[in-house]
């Protein structure tokens, strides 16, 4: 930082974009797929959305964006939900980074997780792909896997099913009477990462109940 930037006096929009952080949640677009085990990760967006009283609208990325603060004052959250495809979620991603002026740190993407038993909520930063395409080329896109994850478990598919046909088909009745939950514990998650950091939002989401 330069002379004339210290002088420069601190304006309220430089606060903001200190304290905004970039949350995306990951699925398939259209009604086809809305429902989808796949798109917990949309679900989880707009869980968020509403707690903070915003609304989805287009935007000049490929992307539906809604903006809001976490309380008066608060850490602002730019909630995203890209347009296009699971595997290709990473170009919307590197599209709002730059957008927003983020950097990778910045950004939260909340997805469906296999290896995780359903109404399960981890978190952790890095760390490979685990054959999740979405986070694939969200590493990808933005040559640096080290963002933040939201992973809600919804479990392996029982018997013999392939894995790609059952994140494809929507929860069980069973399932839906629990997801409230776990989206709400997901929604949970994301800000204690935000107001908490990400070591305390661990030891809060990986302790024994």
């Amino acid at each position: 930082m330069g002379l004339l930037d210290r002088l420069r006096p601190r304006r309220k929009d430089d606060a903001v974009a200190e304290n905004t952080w970039l949350v995306v949640g990951l699925g398939n677009p259209g009604a086809r797929y809305a429902a989808n085990r796949h798109n917990v990760g949309q679900m989880v967006a707009d869980e968020l959305a509403a707690r903070i009283g915003a609304t989805f609208k287009t935007h000049k990325t490929p992307s539906r964006v809604a903006e809001g603060f976490l309380r008066p004052g608060g850490p602002k959250l730019v909630i995203a939900k890209p347009n296009g495809y699971m595997n290709t979620s990473g170009g919307p991603v590197s599209a709002l980074l730059t957008f927003y002026s983020l950097p990778v740190d910045r950004l939260i993407v909340v997805h469906d997780e296999l290896d995780i038993p359903f109404d399960t909520v981890r978190l952790k930063q890095g760390g490979g792909h685990g054959g999740h395409n979405g986070i694939r080329d969200v590493a990808k896109a933005t040559d640096d896997g080290a963002f933040t994850r939201v992973r809600v478990g919804i479990g392996r598919p029982p018997g013999r099913q392939d894995a790609a046909d059952f994140v494809l088909k929507d929860f069980s009745a069973a399932e839906r009477q629990a997801l409230p939950n776990l989206l709400s514990d997901a929604a949970d998650a994301v800000e204690a990462i935000v107001e908490l950091g990400l070591v305390a939002a661990q030891q809060r989401f990986h302790s024994p109940a």
